[in-house]
């Protein structure tokens, strides 16, 4: 793994162009992992760097340093290539969705992340697949180059450490993760801001649709299947983005028999989004039946099926996962 971290700097320092990716649907892993490593090398390289995003950029998340540099990946020329592409919390290729043509186009094409789903898909791959989050990858990083982490860098780790754990709650919480907490904290970090910023600044709008939303939960096979879903008349109803959405399936976890949890939401394509939580079943398994990916206790798949066709399909194999 040292060998690409060392690998992964010399790029950058040869590098003139340079892009970095999320993947659609942000959340605070990606962009804070994003904005991380855009300011790190743009302070310690001297290297102009275009931060981008997929789909709509959730404002949950504006409290982040230099927020406003994140740049719509449609807005950008799909014909040009770059010296060098960073995908980080990507999955798959196909998660940086309109972004995949200019990734590709790269002359080098770097990929970090943490799901264990993770293919390889890059020229360089760091790619730890029990790694709580990207943040702890790239810190690992930074601390090999031996470079200083700013105060706005490690708010932006801390950021990705804090959402990818639910708060420190999930089972991607280890001594490393309090660790690394610790030492952010040390660097300037205030853990009661951000974490209300992150958690405790929702509009209200936003708080009647998950309320909303978790009503309509419709629970299986003796309470351990709890399932909801969103239509697109239910987020005009509320005007909900997407990022309205973020937690909901956690709070389904929340029920006390509850073994899989699901949100199955419909996309303007006629298609399903699928986010799944699970307390002790490993979910990798079922998504990726559907094309999808993720982690052991949370993972995620689109069906390209209409809403009612997929809740049906997602219900059977679940069920088959259950009994």
């Amino acid at each position: 793994m040292e060998n690409s971290f060392s690998e992964l700097r010399d790029k950058i320092e040869k590098a003139e162009s340079i892009i970095v990716f999320s993947h659609v649907s942000p959340d605070g892993d990606t962009l804070g992992s994003n904005l991380a490593i855009s300011l790190m090398i743009e302070k310690y390289f001297n290297k102009k760097v275009d931060s981008t995003f997929v789909g709509k950029l959730p404002n949950t998340y504006n409290y982040l340093p230099d927020f406003e540099r994140f740049i719509d990946v449609q807005d950008i020329d799909k014909t040009k290539q770059y010296d060098l592409a960073i995908a980080v919390d990507v999955a798959s290729k196909d998660r940086m969705v309109f972004g995949t043509q200019i990734f590709d186009n790269a002359k080098v094409k770097v990929n970090i992340d943490h799901h264990k789903t993770n293919i390889g898909y890059a020229d360089i791959n760091i790619v730890e697949g029990d790694a709580a989050c990207v943040g702890i990858i790239l810190y690992k990083i930074f601390r090999a180059w031996e470079l200083d982490i700013p105060k706005e860098v490690a708010r932006c780790i801390y950021t990705s450490l804090l959402t990818d754990t639910g708060g420190f709650k999930y089972e991607n919480t280890t001594p490393e993760t309090f660790m690394l907490a610790a030492d952010l904290v040390r660097l300037g970090v205030s853990p009661t801001y951000e974490f209300r910023a992150c958690y405790e600044t929702k509009p209200q709008s936003m708080v009647q649709f998950q309320a909303y939303v978790v009503s309509n939960t419709v629970f299986y096979n003796s309470g351990k299947i709890a399932f909801s879903k969103i239509t697109r008349s239910d987020m005009s109803k509320f005007n909900a983005t997407d990022d309205y959405t973020e937690g909901i399936v956690e709070v389904l976890r929340t029920s006390k028999n509850v073994e899989i949890a699901a949100i199955l939401k419909e996309t303007k394509e006629g298609y399903t989004k699928v986010s799944l939580r699970s307390k002790t079943l490993d979910l990798t398994p079922i998504v990726m039946d559907f094309g999808g990916g993720g982690h052991t206790f949370a993972a995620g798949c689109t069906i390209k099926k209409p809403i009612a066709i997929a809740f049906d399909k997602l219900l059977k194999r679940v069920q088959s996962e259950i009994e």
